[in-house]
């Protein structure tokens, strides 16, 4: 429901220092006991290399693991977030001290092996609809502290943003339409209680879709419709409302549900079925 560039815009530089101070507490509490053997003087270069296909994502993060631990460090980047790499392309190169790239790499890999995971699934979800109407919405299901985060990889992967939380958006599902007495109760109560915030209704038929149209909804959520019903969802909306879909979604369904004539697909997918993108830091003393 955020289709802005703020809901997917990288967070502010106080927001991922947090992330990263959250990550060095539990990798290096009070210190690094084998980076002690180090020089502390010492110096080192490092080279970053990413060893399978992806989209490159989250470079504010791994930047601020170093910087937390030497203010001096340099680092080159060969590319952007949201560009495509190749197999062994080298992303980055680092210069400072030795202590500090020892201690910060684990953290700093962490963040973006799974910002880049979430940036490359994305991808190729949005790959899958290229030339259609329908757009990739992500959902709630990330890890928790870092939704933020993931949602910008979703925008740096071609995909657009759901509502961030539960405060930003109401999605009556429904448990929430049972408790209320019906569509027509929930979505008036919604409006009376939160009537700046946009409205998506769940429904599981065609009469309730009608239901959520005549109430007043912004958007209508298509629970596990078949294809046919679909088709007949699309016809009979007309465009007055945006349609997403949800449910039983598969990468290889995606063409399926959006030839339909669909505007939305939401996928948990893309934050939480992700393989850590394969990455190398490798120093150089």
């Amino acid at each position: 429901m955020n289709d802005t560039p703020l809901a997917g815009a990288l967070p502010p530089a106080s927001e991922i220092l947090a992330d990263v101070d959250r990550a060095f507490a539990e990798d290096v509490g009070p210190g690094d006991a084998t980076a002690d053997l180090l020089d502390p003087n010492a110096t080192a270069t490092a080279v970053l290399t990413c060893r399978e296909d992806a989209v490159l994502c989250g470079s504010a993060w791994f930047e601020a693991c170093f910087r937390k631990l030497d203010p001096g460090v340099r680092i080159e980047w060969l590319a952007n977030d949201g560009d495509r790499v190749p197999a062994g392309s080298v992303l980055c190169r680092l210069a400072g001290k030795a202590r500090a790239l020892v201690t910060a790499e684990r953290s700093a890999l962490n963040f973006l092996q799974l910002l880049m995971a979430t940036a490359t699934v994305t991808s190729r979800y949005a790959d899958a609809l290229a030339g259609t109407r329908t757009r990739i919405l992500d959902t709630r299901k990330t890890l928790p502290g870092l939704r933020r985060a993931q949602k910008y990889a979703v925008r740096c992967g071609g995909g657009t943003n759901h509502r961030i939380g539960l405060f930003d958006a109401m999605m009556l599902k429904e448990n929430h339409i049972i408790a209320a007495g019906g569509i027509p109760n929930a979505v008036r109560d919604a409006r009376r209680i939160h009537p700046s915030l946009p409205l998506i209704v769940e429904v599981e038929t065609l009469a309730e879709l009608a239901q959520a149209i005549d109430a007043g909804a912004d958007r209508a959520l298509l629970d596990n419709f078949t294809p046919a019903m679909l088709e007949q969802a699309v016809a009979y909306t007309a465009g007055r409302i945006p349609l997403e879909v949800s449910g039983n979604v598969e990468i290889g369904t995606l063409a399926a549900i959006a030839s339909t004539g669909v505007d939305f697909i939401s996928s948990g997918a893309l934050t939480k079925h992700v393989q850590a993108i394969d990455l190398s830091l490798r120093l150089d003393l």
